[in-house]
C-alpha cells in the first residue's frame, strides 16, 4: 500500500531551512515539530496494520495532526 507522505518536509518543502532554524532556536516550535512527527508515524503504523486502533480514535489522531500542522504553518508564516 503506497500511502501519501505527510512528513513536514513533504508538506512544506519551501520552508525546509526555516524549519531547521526554528527547531534549533524556538523550543515551542521544536515541541510542535516533534509532536507532529510522532503523531504522523503513529498514523502510518495504524494505516499499515502494524498496530490496531479504532476508526474513531484514528480519525481523532488525524485531526490532532492537522491542528498541529496548522499551528506549525502559522509559526512559519510569522517568523
Amino acid at each position: 500500500m503506497d500511502l501519501l507522505n505527510h512528513d513536514l518536509a513533504h508538506e512544506f518543502p519551501e520552508y525546509l531551512e526555516k524549519m531547521r532554524s526554528l527547531k534549533v532556536n524556538d523550543a515551542y516550535f521544536a515541541r510542535l515539530f516533534t509532536e507532529y512527527d510522532e503523531d504522523n508515524h503513529a498514523i502510518a503504523r495504524y494505516e499499515l496494520g502494524a498496530a490496531v486502533i479504532s476508526d474513531d480514535a484514528l480519525e481523532d489522531l488525524k485531526k490532532k495532526r492537522l491542528r498541529t500542522k496548522d499551528e506549525i504553518y502559522q509559526r512559519l508564516l510569522m517568523s
